[in-house]
C-alpha cells in the first residue's frame, strides 16, 4: 500500500509538472498574439563600415522582450573566391563584416540558454530576429537555412503542412525569426521543406500598394498563411511628408485602419523607421527616415503604442523603450 501511495504521488507530481509548463506555453502564447504586445524594433542593428559595434549591446540593454533587425549581404570574396552571408548596410564592403551566426547568435548565448532553463515562457517569443535579406539569391538563403537549423532549439517554429494555408501552431522559445515577403524566399524557407518538418521562418504577407491613398483592405487582401505571418510596412502608408505634416487625427484614424486590418487577419505589423533628432545628432541614421525632432516623432510612437501596433522600428532605440516602459 506504501508503495502505491509512493506511485500515485510521484504521478501527481509529474503530472503538475507538466500543466505547469503547460500553462506556462500557454500563456506566452497568448501574450504574443498580434496586438498583444507592442515592442521596440532595433533597426539596422548591426555595424557598418567599421563603425557603430555597440548596436547589438544598446538593443539588448534596452530589455525584453524585443525587436531586432538584420540586414544580410551574399558577399564574394575575391580572395577566396567563396560566397559567404555577412551582416552589412552596402558598398563598399571590407571583406571583414560580421556573420549572422559571431556577430547575432553566438553575443546572445548566454541570455537563450538561461532563458531555456526557466520554467517562465510569460515574455516567448523572447527575441524576434528580422533578417533583411539584401541579396536574394538561392545560395543565400540556403546558407541561412543550414545556419538556423544549428540553432533550432532556440527558434519558434510550426510544422510544415500540406496545405499552406492552413496554419499551424507556433511551438514556443526564445526567438522567433521573421523574414520578407519574395516568393524566391517562400520557395526554400516553405515549399522546400518536407510536409511533416519543420518550418524555422516566417515571411511577410505580399502588399498591394504602398501609399496613404490604398485601402487598408487592397494593401492586404489576403490572411496568413502556414509562413506568411506578419505584414511590413513603410511609415509612408501612414503619412507622406515627415517634416511638414502636422499629426492629425485622420492620420491616427488611417493608422488604426492598417492595425485593425493586419490583426483581422491574424498578423503582427510592423512599421519602419520612426526616428527623431536634428541631423548633426545622426550616428549614421537615414535622413529619410527623420521627423526632425524627438518631439515630433514621440506623437507617432504614443499613436502606434495606442492603436496597437506590434513593432516600432526605429534608430534611437533608448528613447523608445523608455516610452515603452511608461505604458507597462
Amino acid at each position: 500500500m506504501k508503495n502505491n501511495q509512493k506511485l500515485i504521488f510521484v504521478l501527481t507530481v509529474l503530472i503538475c509538472c507538466l500543466c505547469f509548463a503547460e500553462f506556462n506555453c500557454f500563456i506566452g502564447q497568448q501574450n504574443f498574439e498580434p496586438g498583444k504586445r507592442t515592442l521596440l524594433d532595433a533597426h539596422n542593428c548591426y555595424p557598418y563600415h567599421g563603425q557603430w559595434f555597440d548596436r547589438l549591446n544598446r538593443a539588448l540593454a534596452c530589455g525584453f522582450p524585443l525587436a531586432v533587425e538584420q540586414d544580410l549581404v551574399w558577399f564574394a570574396d575575391s580572395l577566396s573566391g567563396k560566397s559567404r552571408s555577412i551582416i552589412a548596410h552596402g558598398e563598399p564592403y571590407s571583406g571583414n563584416e560580421p556573420t549572422l551566426r559571431e556577430y547575432f547568435f553566438e553575443r546572445i548565448r548566454p541570455i537563450i540558454e538561461k532563458e531555456m532553463q526557466s520554467s517562465d515562457k510569460s515574455n516567448w517569443p523572447l527575441i524576434i530576429l528580422n533578417l533583411d535579406f539584401k541579396t536574394n539569391v538561392r545560395d543565400h538563403y540556403v546558407a541561412i537555412w543550414k545556419l538556423l537549423n544549428e540553432y533550432q532549439d532556440w527558434l519558434c517554429t510550426a510544422k510544415r503542412l500540406k496545405n499552406k494555408n492552413k496554419v499551424a501552431p507556433l511551438g514556443l522559445r526564445p526567438i522567433l525569426v521573421l523574414t520578407g515577403q519574395q516568393n524566391s524566399q517562400e520557395i526554400i524557407f516553405h515549399d522546400s521543406v518536407k510536409v511533416g518538418e519543420k518550418l524555422l521562418l516566417f515571411g511577410a504577407i505580399q502588399t498591394v500598394g504602398d501609399s496613404v491613398e490604398v485601402p487598408p483592405e487592397t494593401m492586404a487582401p489576403k490572411g496568413q498563411t502556414n509562413y506568411r505571418r506578419w505584414w511590413n510596412n513603410s511609415w509612408s502608408v501612414v503619412e507622406k511628408d515627415r517634416y511638414n505634416n502636422q499629426w492629425s487625427k485622420a492620420e491616427k484614424v488611417r493608422l488604426q485602419a492598417l492595425v485593425d486590418r493586419a490583426h483581422q487577419l491574424g498578423l503582427w505589423i510592423r512599421f519602419y523607421t520612426l526616428d527623431g533628432y536634428q541631423r548633426d545628432e545622426s550616428m549614421g541614421w537615414s535622413d529619410s527616415y527623420n521627423f526632425g525632432s524627438i518631439e515630433r516623432v514621440s506623437e507617432r510612437w504614443r499613436a502606434a503604442i495606442d492603436c496597437g501596433v506590434d513593432f516600432i522600428a526605429t534608430d534611437q532605440y533608448e528613447i523608445l523603450a523608455r516610452l515603452l516602459q511608461q505604458y507597462q
